[in-house]
């Protein structure tokens, strides 16, 4: 199995831009605990979100990241639990050929994807991965000119 460090989809040609297009439901831990997505283990602390996607997949957003990141459809109120839906901000996405592992992020957990499964690069050092039947369901590709402007 390969293992991913010292990523940088920034630099790689066969990285491109995405946007999210789904609504997920969001319950904000009132202690902390792990769940483990099909990536693997997904560790939080009390006030992270809890998320789970519309195709019933579940895992954990420390909440400085969450907030930066989702925004609330109404009648959902930003800060309570309800149902929320990804900031229009593109994220880089790559499709890797073979079973991986990727850090998180910065000494956090270790995820794992399949043969065809998405390694997604957030921001610098913060990392997940998507499915290939999750990805193909709920990313959209963005041309280079539509990043640039935003």
């Amino acid at each position: 199995m390969r293992h991913i460090e010292r990523i940088n989809l920034d630099q790689d040609p066969e990285a491109a831009h995405y946007l999210k297009t789904e609504i997920v439901q969001v319950e904000f831990a009132q202690s902390p605990g792990e769940l483990i997505s099909l990536e693997g283990p997904n560790k939080y602390q009390v006030g992270d979100a809890i998320i789970t996607g519309s195709t019933g997949d579940r895992w954990s957003v420390d909440r400085h990241r969450f907030d930066a990141k989702y925004q609330a459809v109404a009648p959902s109120v930003d800060g309570q639990d309800g149902c929320y839906t990804a900031k229009p901000v593109p994220v880089l996405a790559k499709q890797i050929h073979e079973a991986f592992t990727a850090a998180r992020s910065a000494g956090r957990d270790v995820l794992r994807g399949e043969a065809g499964d998405w390694l997604m690069q957030y921001g610098p050092g913060d990392f997940g991965v998507c499915g290939r039947r999750r990805f193909e369901r709920v990313y959209k590709r963005v041309d280079q000119s539509a990043v640039s402007s935003t």
